[in-house]
């Protein structure tokens, strides 16, 4: 496996991706969001990273994401910015509980730290224990709580 800058020729594969996600439980997703839209912003500021394997096949994603609803957020420390939010994980069900969220948080973390960010902070639904189980080896703590999308979160930085 390997993680990779996503490109253009990636998109279709990644919006399938997004929609392998639909309806699974804590998943916030419509047929809406995230979509092509999300996908361009996040091409065209070179912020989507994908995972790809042996065959070439997309098996997971990660964005470098920039909501200002999220940075709004009160509970992030003022200390640790310029920070840089982690968004939009998405690992093919099939390929889940191999470690790869975990692995594609990581590249997240490098990723911003190369691009000068002191920090990194994601939000998790507060009932998704599993994803809460998968990010706790990195080393975040958790700042705050919020309800934002329709969904309670746990934020996180670190």
């Amino acid at each position: 496996m390997e993680i990779v800058m996503a490109e253009e020729a990636d998109k279709a594969e990644v919006l399938a991706l997004y929609r392998t996600q639909l309806g699974r439980e804590f998943c916030p997703w419509t047929m809406e969001y995230p979509g092509e839209k999300e996908i361009d912003f996040d091409l065209s500021r070179d912020a989507l990273f994908v995972m790809k394997d042996e065959g070439g096949r997309i098996v997971a994603a990660i964005s470098l994401d920039e909501d200002a609803e999220v940075e709004a957020l009160s509970c992030w420390n003022p200390e640790l910015a310029p920070a840089g939010e982690l968004s939009r994980m998405a690992v093919l069900p099939e390929c889940q509980g191999q470690g790869l969220a975990r692995e594609m948080m990581r590249c997240g973390i490098r990723k911003w730290k190369e691009r000068g960010r002191k920090s990194c902070h994601f939000l998790v639904n507060r009932h998704n224990t599993k994803a809460l189980r998968s990010y706790a080896p990195l080393g975040f703590a958790q700042v705050g709580e919020c309800e934002l999308f329709g969904q309670e979160f746990l934020c996180f930085e670190g």
